[in-house]
């Protein structure tokens, strides 16, 4: 079995609007109530874990009697926030993440639900869900026949628009493909990426391009009253123009990967630590505005449905310093060295020959050479 999930924009009412209002702050409070809870538990059991071991924990059939304001939302919606704070605490727990954190009303306003016994139908460009009933939305694509639905996610952006994505399951058993065409990518702060045959993906930098117009509109935005109708009209232009920016660039990684993922049976690219890199290098403009870990994601799937391959090298493979050409490495190589030259006499383009470096490691993993 695999999952695909749908987005599609909703156009709900007002009635509707008010319901999703509703329901965006009852599973935030809900969610705050049980951490709020944990922790008080965390506290008391501190120095007997085993006692804590043998605790339950809240759920949200216990604020219901106290807040009965709390029945008038989808209660799935509410068990799927206890779902996602108990998420949030076995990544903690494993060194995944930091410690769970309360959900102010700044946080991504979206709930999930669930499929039972038939409480979600798609007809004619309207979805039916809980509570909500029959609500509009944009198909502009078709959920084959055979998908399943299994949960929906609903949200609502800065700018006041509404998204749903649907989660599907079906049967997909892709035959593996066999490797007949490799390509490597080298991880290219201004291109996105340079591919072992010298192709640039290009990337157009939407970030950097409206960073002036982005700032102006900052700094209007930090005179005004905080609170005053100017200041929401400012601020809504603000959340449009970074709306715009992360649509281009999801629409360009899209593409770039559905491209790649067309052409070449195994994509081979090295494991990097993108945090890390923005931090140590100080590229954090340059590192988040070409979105590696997003293309990753896109190509990594995007493959797989096809039954093909993605390759991840160690991230320490040197293959900045080794030549492609004799195989030797070079003790060092500054970032300013945009040529790589070889004793043996190869000389390349430092980024390509990385990218075919990349190419001969996975490769070897494959056990083609």
């Amino acid at each position: 079995m695999a999952n695909k999930a749908y987005q599609f924009r909703l156009y709900p009412t007002k009635e509707q609007e008010e319901l999703l209002a509703k329901t965006f702050g009852c599973v935030r409070f809900v969610y705050n109530k049980m951490l709020e809870e944990r922790i008080q538990m965390f506290e008391k059991f501190k120095d007997d874990q085993e006692s804590l071991k043998h605790q339950t924990f809240p759920t949200p059939a216990k604020y219901k009697k106290e807040f009965p304001w709390l029945k008038e939302v989808d209660s799935l919606a509410l068990a799927n926030a206890q779902l996602n704070l108990q998420k949030a605490f076995q990544h903690f727990f494993s060194g995944r993440a930091g410690f769970p954190k309360f959900k102010n009303r700044k946080a991504k306003q979206s709930y999930t639900t669930n499929v039972v016994n038939g409480n979600i139908k798609l007809s004619d460009g309207y979805i039916k869900l809980p509570k909500l009933k029959w609500i509009k939305l944009k198909p502009h694509r078709e959920i084959p026949a055979h998908h399943i639905i299994k949960s929906c996610t609903i949200t609502k952006t800065k700018t006041g628009k509404y998204y749903i994505s649907i989660l599907t399951e079906y049967e997909h058993q892709p035959a593996l493909k066999e490797v007949q065409t490799v390509v490597g990518l080298d991880f290219s702060m201004s291109t996105l990426y340079v591919d072992s045959e010298g192709k640039r993906a290009n990337y157009p930098r939407f970030y950097r391009k409206a960073l002036e117009t982005l700032a102006k509109e900052q700094r209007k935005l930090s005179r005004k009253k905080k609170g005053s109708n100017r200041w929401h009209k400012q601020r809504l232009k603000v959340a449009k123009l970074h709306e715009k920016m992360a649509n281009q660039r999801k629409d360009f990684l899209h593409k770039e990967s559905h491209k790649l993922a067309k052409r070449y049976d195994c994509v081979v690219i090295e494991d990097l630590n993108m945090k890390g890199m923005s931090q140590a290098l100080h590229f954090g403009q340059g590192v988040h505005d070409n979105g590696w870990g997003m293309f990753t994601t896109f190509l990594q799937y995007k493959l797989a449905e096809q039954g093909k391959k993605l390759i991840k090298i160690d991230k320490w493979f040197p293959s900045s310093k080794t030549c492609s050409c004799c195989g030797r490495v070079k003790e060092s190589l500054s970032l300013s060295e945009r040529t790589f030259r070889c004793e043996c006499g190869f000389e390349s383009d430092r980024d390509v020959n990385a990218a075919i470096n990349i190419k001969h490691e996975g490769m070897k993993r494959l056990a083609i050479v």
